[in-house]
C-alpha cells in the first residue's frame, strides 16, 4: 500500500497537470532544477537498488543492433553512460526537463559517449520524428499527472518509434499497471516481455513493447 508522502507526491503532480502543457512543463522544470541544486539527489550513481534496476532493464532489451536510441528522463546521465557502453554503435538522444541535470550529464558522459546528444525537452510536448528503434522511459510517467496527460505522454513515446521499434518502460509496481495502460491499449504495440522485480522493498516492473508496422492503432 502506498505511503502518505507518496500519495501526496502523486496528488501534487496531478494538480500541476491541470495547467496548460506549457505551464505544466515550466513548473516541472523549476521543480527538477531545484532538486538538482545538489549533485545526484536520488543517488542514481551510487545506490545498489538503482544499479540493480539498470541491469535488469538492460537485461530485458532484445538482442539486436540498434541505430538510434532515445532515453526519456535521463537526469544526470548515469543510465545514459551504461547505454553508450552497451550500444557503442548507436546514436543516443537523452532528454530531461532539468537544465541543471543535463549540465552534470554532459560532464558524466563526456568522452565515454561521443555519439550521445543531451537535449532539454519535456515528454508531454516532445516533437521529434518517428525514427528511434529503441526508446527507454523509466521512473517518469507518474510526473505527467492526470489521465489525459498520461495518454498524451504515452502517444509521444509510441509516436517516436520507427516501424518495428522497441519501447522499454520501467516504473514502480503495481503502479506500472496504471502508467502503462495507454501503451497496453495501443493496437500498434504488443508487449513482448514483462518482468516484475518484487523481492526488494521497492518493487518495479520492466515492460518491453514492440511497434508493429501497418497495425491499426
Amino acid at each position: 500500500m502506498a505511503q502518505l508522502p507518496e500519495i501526496m507526491h502523486r496528488a501534487f503532480f496531478r494538480t500541476v497537470s491541470l495547467l496548460s502543457p506549457r505551464g505544466q512543463g515550466e513548473v516541472l522544470r523549476r521543480y527538477f532544477d531545484w532538486w538538482h541544486r545538489s549533485p545526484d539527489p536520488w543517488r542514481l550513481g551510487t545506490d545498489g537498488y538503482e544499479r540493480h534496476k539498470y541491469e535488469a532493464t538492460l537485461g530485458q532489451v532484445p538482442a539486436r543492433a540498434y541505430r538510434r536510441i532515445l532515453e526519456v528522463g535521463c537526469s544526470e546521465g548515469v543510465f545514459t553512460g551504461l547505454l553508450a557502453s552497451a550500444h557503442p554503435q548507436a546514436d543516443i538522444m537523452a532528454i530531461d526537463i532539468s537544465h541543471r541535470a543535463l549540465l552534470r550529464a554532459r560532464d558524466r558522459t563526456r568522452g565515454a559517449a561521443a555519439r550521445t546528444a543531451l537535449v532539454q525537452a519535456d515528454l508531454v510536448t516532445l516533437a521529434t520524428g518517428r525514427d528511434f528503434d529503441l526508446v527507454f522511459c523509466a521512473e517518469t510517467l507518474y510526473y505527467v499527472g492526470r489521465p489525459d496527460r498520461l495518454r498524451r505522454a504515452s502517444e509521444r513515446l509510441t509516436g517516436v518509434l520507427a516501424p518495428g521499434g522497441v519501447l522499454v518502460m520501467v516504473h514502480p509496481w503495481p503502479e506500472a499497471e496504471r502508467l502503462h495502460r495507454f501503451v497496453e491499449d495501443d493496437g500498434a504495440m504488443s508487449r513482448i516481455a514483462h518482468h516484475v522485480h518484487d523481492t526488494s522493498p521497492r518493487p518495479f516492473s520492466v515492460a518491453v513493447y514492440q511497434h508493429h508496422p501497418g497495425a491499426a492503432a
